[in-house]
């Protein structure tokens, strides 16, 4: 099987997973358990410098050669172009496609992430940092709703871009943040969801998943200073 991809059931390997499945494409996974730090493995950190998931091995690559490709909006684009689909039309189709796909990956990502953190995860409750990133987070959600005002999809039809933002809006709760107000997005939600792809890629895994605050070996290896004393 050509591809292999790293992953673990995170919003980041999620919306890898889904795309792999839209595509219809053959597919191995090797399952990296972040939970018992996994990712800091020498032979992890081979394919990944950044010890995160997910990770993409291209067996056959664009050259015919082995390629390997880390972060999760470059493995989504790198898939788009290889296989010619989910990309945007035309030129700026494409770009429009390209600039939702950075937004997520610079604000949506990061910003739910951090909410998620602070508001969920964190043992040390601090209102500041919870309300920060609880009102970006809501901020942002505000900008998909404004965006998808009269339309079905964030660009044309459906694409990589509503693939990226689709798992990051699924955890918006854990960050504090709500869809009350944002009918758009609601209705976009619910498209994606439904769509077989997107069950599928959600199930990957699935059996894998534990709540980090029940489970002290992930809250250790992320939120403690494991990962740093591996390695110099």
């Amino acid at each position: 099987m050509p591809l292999h991809l790293y992953t673990w059931p995170t919003p980041n390997g999620q919306k890898v997973q889904i795309l792999l499945e839209e595509l219809g494409v053959s597919y191995e996974l090797h399952p990296v358990d972040i939970y018992a730090g996994e990712q800091f493995s020498e032979a992890y950190l081979a394919l990944n410098p950044n010890n995160k998931v997910p990770t993409l091995v291209d067996d056959e690559g664009l050259a015919g050669r082995p390629f390997t490709v880390f972060e999760s909006g470059a493995i989504l684009l790198y898939l788009t172009d290889k296989y010619d689909r989910f990309r945007g039309e035309g030129i700026e189709g494409r770009g429009e496609v390209l600039q939702w796909v950075m937004w997520q990956m610079g604000g949506l990502g990061p910003m739910v992430g951090q909410g998620q953190h602070f508001f969920t995860y964190a043992t040390d409750r601090i209102p500041y940092a919870i309300e920060r990133y609880r009102n970006e987070s809501q901020r942002l959600l505000g900008v998909m709703e404004r965006r998808l005002a009269g339309r079905d999809w964030l660009v044309g039809d459906y694409s990589v871009a509503d693939i990226a933002c689709f798992p990051w809006v699924r955890v918006h709760k854990m960050a504090g943040a709500t869809l009350d107000d944002c009918p758009n997005l609601q209705r976009w939600y619910g498209a994606i969801r439904a769509r077989p792809a997107t069950q599928t890629g959600l199930k990957l895994l699935f059996d894998r998943q534990t709540d980090v605050q029940d489970n002290p070996r992930a809250q250790r290896t992320f939120f403690g200073a494991e990962q740093y004393r591996r390695r110099p």
